[in-house]
């Protein structure tokens, strides 16, 4: 049986022959490699998928932070719930506060008498003067409303109320 493509070669076919067979040989080991290493990556990729060596799963790892991570969302929600309630309530709540002392007649000495201004955010509030003298102690109260009385307010009173408006604006 002759062939006309091998008839044409300029060298003998047996060489090509055996060419092809060393190419197929080397082919053949070079899969053989890479089928051992691709077991390898299986047995790999099985024992991590099943947390061998009493580690967990993948899925189980995953689970778990999946469920960590919803507590965390929820405990979030609540702390965020409950820090808008608080700033809600704080802005009606007295934050700012001065106060005055002062002799109030000057014969008592000690300084016994006091002015004492309450406000929150909006400057809403009182002004509350204890006058102290030798028959007893008096308390007046006064609304503040934005910083302001409609009451006329004694210079220990005003001083007092001045102090409590600029405690707010980072003078603490």
């Amino acid at each position: 049986m002759n062939s006309k493509i091998l008839a044409g070669l300029s060298f003998d076919p047996g060489i090509l022959i055996i060419g092809m067979f060393v190419l197929i040989l080397l082919m053949l080991i070079y899969i053989y490699t890479l089928h051992r290493k691709q077991n390898q990556l299986d047995r790999k990729y099985r024992a991590f998928m099943r947390g061998g060596r009493g580690a967990k799963s993948l899925d189980e790892a995953l689970e778990n932070k999946l469920e960590s991570l919803n507590n965390i969302k929820d405990i979030n929600d609540t702390l965020n719930e409950r820090i808008t309630r608080l700033e809600k309530s704080m802005g009606r709540s007295y934050q700012k506060m001065g106060i005055v002392k002062y002799d109030a007649f000057k014969e008592m000495g000690g300084k016994l008498s006091f002015a004492c201004a309450l406000l929150n955010d909006r400057d809403d509030g009182f002004v509350l003067n204890s006058i102290h003298s030798k028959d007893g102690c008096y308390n007046y109260i006064k609304e503040i409303i934005k910083g302001e009385s409609y009451l006329p307010l004694g210079d220990e009173e005003a001083e007092a109320l001045e102090q409590a408006k600029q405690y707010g604006m980072g003078n603490e």
